[in-house]
C-alpha cells in the first residue's frame, strides 16, 4: 500500500512536469541549429561574420541570440560596448539567470570601469549556478584581475 501510494505520487508529478514543458524539443533543436553557424564564426574569431549570421536568423526573442549578439559586438575589432550592453540587457530581461549573459555583461562592465556592476553580475551568477559554474569562475577571475590592475 505504501509503495503504491509513492509510485502514484511519482507518476502524478512526472505527468504534471511533462505537461508543463513550454517549448517542444523540436523547436529547441531548431533554435540551437540556427545559431550554430554564428557560434562557429565566434569560435573562429570572426565576430563581424557572426553578427551578419545572427542578423540573418533574427531571433530577437531568444536570450541566447541576444547574448551572442552582445558578445560579438563587444569582441569585434571595433567594439560597440553600448550596443553590446543593450543586447545583454535584453537577454537578461528574457532570462534573468542566463549564465552567459551574466558573465559577459559583467566583463563588459569591467571594460566600462564599473566594478560595482560587475560584482552585481557575479552575485547574480552565484545564485544562478547551483554548485559554482564556469561562468561564475571566469567572471570572478576577471574581477580579480581588474582589481589587481587598479
Amino acid at each position: 500500500m505504501r509503495y503504491s501510494l509513492l509510485l502514484l505520487l511519482f507518476l502524478s508529478f512526472s505527468a504534471v512536469k511533462a505537461a508543463d514543458t513550454s517549448v517542444p524539443t523540436s523547436r529547441l533543436n531548431s533554435a540551437v541549429s540556427t545559431l550554430s553557424p554564428a557560434k562557429d564564426a565566434i569560435e573562429s574569431g570572426n565576430f563581424s561574420k557572426a553578427i551578419e549570421l545572427l542578423l540573418a536568423v533574427d531571433q530577437k526573442q531568444s536570450a541566447d541570440w541576444n547574448n551572442l549578439m552582445g558578445y560579438s559586438l563587444r569582441k569585434k575589432s571595433n567594439p560597440d560596448l553600448n550596443e553590446a550592453e543593450k543586447y545583454y540587457q535584453i537577454a537578461l530581461n528574457i532570462d534573468p539567470k542566463h549564465r552567459g549573459a551574466l558573465e559577459y555583461y559583467g566583463e563588459l562592465l569591467l571594460l566600462k570601469n564599473d566594478l560595482n556592476g560587475a560584482e552585481i553580475m557575479l552575485s547574480r551568477l552565484d545564485k544562478a549556478c547551483v554548485f559554482s559554474c564556469e561562468e561564475y569562475r571566469d567572471l570572478k577571475k576577471s574581477i580579480q584581475q581588474y582589481k589587481t590592475k587598479k
